[in-house]
């Protein structure tokens, strides 16, 4: 089985590929497309908009060497029978979950906003995990899908850094999967947060994974 070696930090990772998979996590309209959720909150969605290309390339070097790939949406029922009151009842309530807003209603399964931005859609037979929380294990299918493909390490991308994808990281770690995250195809609304969210994944020795770029796993793919 084919086994790359990755520049990273705070030390390089060998992967075997049949057991790795590309995670990207809640890149949907939502959160990365003007007018909105993320903008109707306030926030400037083009630093999101900055881990688009990467995640590209790296989707399309994945899928020719047929790696497993799996793609995530934060979204709840059209009844809200999943969401929690706790959750919900946060931030102004004309833009809370489940209000009409500018692509449907607010994270809602099945309305256009919940939905994957165009420039990083699916292919047939990727999974896709609609998750009614920040983390992709929390009330969903993901471990199954990936106990069932024996995959042991994850190259996580996604927004945004410091909430679903630190999440998803923390509740991987905890249940034995080596994490790898490709900064470039992460984004934050907050860039600060972004460079802490890193910074945390990498520190004390890899406390919660390994940290690199695009680049160096394209490069390794390649070699």
């Amino acid at each position: 089985m084919q086994t790359i070696e990755i520049d990273a930090e705070p030390e390089a990772i060998t992967i075997e590929l049949a057991k790795t998979a590309i995670v990207i996590i809640d890149m949907q309209r939502d959160f990365l497309e003007p007018g909105g959720f993320g903008e109707s909150l306030g926030n400037d969605v083009a630093l999101l908009s900055a881990a688009i290309e990467p995640c590209k390339a790296l989707l399309r070097a994945a899928r020719q060497k047929g790696l497993l790939i799996i793609h995530t949406r934060e979204g709840h029922l059209p009844d809200m029978s999943d969401a929690h009151k706790a959750k919900v009842e946060r931030g102004d309530p004309s833009v809370r979950i489940g209000e009409m807003g500018p692509m449907g209603r607010i994270l809602i399964r099945g309305e256009p906003g919940q939905d994957i931005i165009p420039a990083l859609y699916p292919q047939a037979g990727e999974p896709v995990i609609d998750k009614p929380g920040k983390g992709a294990f929390y009330a969903t299918e993901f471990e199954a899908i990936l106990q069932a493909n024996g995959i042991a390490d994850l190259i996580v991308c996604g927004v945004t850094t410091e909430v679903c994808v630190h999440t998803t990281i923390r509740e991987a770690n905890d249940r034995g999967y080596r994490c790898l995250v490709p900064g470039d195809c992460c984004g934050s609304y907050n860039p600060e947060f972004h460079e802490i969210g890193l910074r945390m994944i990498k520190a004390q020795g890899g406390i919660f994974g390994w940290v690199t770029d695009s680049q160096r796993i394209l490069a390794a793919l390649a070699g």
